[in-house]
């Protein structure tokens, strides 16, 4: 096992071989404050240059085994993927219910969502391969109203990507604090965002002027990415598997012009 120290954390590596060779992956443990937290790690050994860096906020289920897929994903890549905990170490909604009440914490309060994300920014930010000048955020659902809340908050992201994520905001004036570039990938036909909450979100951007893009999938809702969601659109809440693909390879698209990665 090892530590290293950060601003606000202490991280404790745990490593783990992957089935690929030269991926490995690591739980790291890390705080805010005295709030315990754990997050996960993934990035390619073989590779010893500094290299960009990805921030993966979850959904509103927590840290789960998806978060984690799309790290390793983004590690085979070259990427140094980090999938960072909101909710606390132990904290694993177990319903639908129970992760309402916490998403509820950090919507309500997006000063302390911030926070979350800003303790696993100084926490990945320690490991020594990490380019430090190529840090970016991304998020599902929940996480995805979290990556735009950490823009906003000015934190140095040269890429923001929000996947089927919440767009509004409680400070729309904080998007003149965002530094790089966005990237909205969402449902066409998502009741969760209504139209209302689209166009005040395209407003709040082009009135900072950002350089953003917005990408609707046609017949898409809310958690298009996730399997798990089921299939019935009626629910507001279903995978499409067109939708995930496509957002996925934009995504790519996003990252070789922002942060490609040098190997």
């Amino acid at each position: 096992m090892k530590m290293f120290a950060g601003l606000l954390s202490i991280l404790t590596l745990q490593w783990t071989m992957s089935a690929s060779a030269g991926l490995k992956t690591e739980n790291i443990e890390y705080k805010d404050g005295k709030t315990a937290l754990e997050g996960f790690i993934a990035y390619d050994d073989s590779l010893k240059n500094p290299r960009p860096t990805i921030l993966i906020v979850h959904q509103w289920m927590g840290l789960t085994d998806y978060e984690k897929m799309r790290a390793q994903q983004l590690a085979e890549k070259g990427y140094v993927a980090f999938a960072v905990d909101i909710y606390g170490k132990g904290v694993r909604p177990t319903s639908t219910a129970d992760a309402g009440k916490q998403a509820g914490i950090y919507k309500n309060d997006p000063k302390l969502f911030r926070q979350r994300i800003k303790a696993a920014l100084d926490a990945v930010k320690t490991d020594q391969r990490v380019d430090q000048k190529k840090l970016l955020v991304m998020g599902y659902c929940f996480g995805g109203m979290g990556a735009l809340e950490a823009a906003r908050a000015g934190f140095p992201f040269v890429g923001v990507t929000s996947f089927h994520g919440t767009l509004k905001t409680k400070t729309p004036q904080d998007a003149k604090n965002i530094k790089g570039k966005v990237l909205v990938l969402h449902g066409a036909i998502d009741p969760n965002v209504p139209m209302s909450e689209v166009e005040a979100f395209q407003k709040e951007m082009n009135d900072a002027k950002v350089d953003y893009q917005f990408i609707a999938y046609s017949g898409a809702v809310h958690a298009f990415t996730q399997k798990e969601a089921g299939n019935d659109i009626s629910k507001g809440v279903a995978y499409n598997e067109k939708a995930d693909r496509r957002s996925w390879q934009a995504y790519m698209d996003f990252l070789g012009e922002v942060a490609p990665v040098s190997k």
